[in-house]
């Protein structure tokens, strides 16, 4: 179907719906990726959400530093929830269309958190250089009102960035092919069908992902600058040894993170192929989340230790309840 829009010289034409090829065309292939992937979305869905119930209702992470990580929880979830549905269903359905605003509304929302997981990456980045640089002052300088703040900032970058990342993707003309050869709404497989001249809008867009890019992980090797200093100057091994497992959980999600991010968006069109971006848009949208709970409770003692306190009320409430019934 068609719709008629009246451009600045010519009447063009626009398509109301896309298809998504999706993953591959293999029907052998689609159901095994289905299980895979619906396993990776639950997943994700319960380690984040669970981190989240778990700082909310163990007061000794009341932190910062929690505070924090449950607002990073919850944007995983919804830059997964953003792509996994429709991917999933697409999966097993001979009808893979999407909605031009349905599109929109996709690739928003995955710029929007995917953005605000930038940020909050680097303030999480700067509240651990205060907590182990400059302790005396932590609580003056990382209160409850600086935290809020900071927060508020990631997510108002992130929502004007990522006005700006769907206005350059979709505000060109759209009137030949409509089949977009990726498993969702992402930059270059959209901007591939566009009619119109689509370097400016590459341009722009190549600049806002370099800048929050860049300037987020500035601020993140900064951070670890002063922290390393400061470790390396502690007298106690034992010392050291709490201080780098503190950030070693963050730096690898910061690793990931930003490998991935890098390697899709600071690099040349010609550079990589749609198989190749498909397959690393696989890895930050559904597989990073998933790691990502693992990531900062595997190796977080605190986190552990608030888990089996936990459980441990749960159990011994259980057996209460089963006791009084008997």
């Amino acid at each position: 179907m068609m719709r008629q829009v009246q451009g600045p010289r010519s009447r063009n034409q626009t398509q109301t719906k896309f298809v998504l090829l999706g993953i591959t065309d293999s029907p052998c292939v689609q159901a095994p990726l289905f299980g895979l992937f619906l396993l990776i979305y639950i997943v994700t869905l319960v380690g984040n959400i669970g981190i989240m119930v778990l700082v909310w209702v163990v007061p000794s992470l009341h932190t910062p530093m929690y505070f924090f990580l449950t607002h990073f929880s919850f944007a995983d979830v919804c830059c997964s929830t953003a792509i996994s549905p429709k991917m999933l269903a697409d999966l097993l359905s001979e009808n893979k269309t999407i909605s031009f605003a349905g599109c929109v509304m996709q690739f928003h929302g995955f710029a929007f958190f995917a953005t605000a997981e930038c940020h909050l990456l680097a303030v999480m980045a700067y509240d651990r250089h205060v907590a182990i640089c400059n302790p005396l002052l932590y609580v003056t300088v990382i209160s409850s009102r600086v935290c809020r703040q900071l927060v508020a900032s990631s997510y108002l970058i992130a929502f004007l960035s990522a006005i700006i990342y769907t206005g350059c993707t979709f505000g060109g003309s759209f009137c030949g092919p409509n089949q977009i050869d990726h498993f969702f709404c992402d930059v270059s497989p959209v901007l591939k069908l566009a009619c119109s001249d689509t370097h400016s809008s590459e341009m722009i867009i190549f600049a806002f992902v370099a800048l929050n890019g860049v300037s987020t992980s500035t601020v993140i090797l900064l951070s670890y600058l002063f922290i390393l200093r400061t470790v390396l100057r502690m007298c106690s091994a034992q010392s050291r040894s709490r201080a780098f497992n503190t950030c070693a959980s963050h730096l690898t999600a910061v690793s990931l993170f930003y490998g991935t991010i890098f390697f899709m968006y600071l690099q040349p069109a010609s550079g990589y192929s749609l198989e190749q971006e498909k397959v690393v848009s696989i890895v930050y949208t559904l597989v990073i989340p998933m790691l990502s709970p693992l990531i900062h409770s595997l190796r977080n003692t605190e986190v552990k230790d608030a888990l089996g306190r936990l459980l441990g009320r749960v159990l011994v409430s259980s057996q209460i309840q089963t006791g009084k019934k008997i």
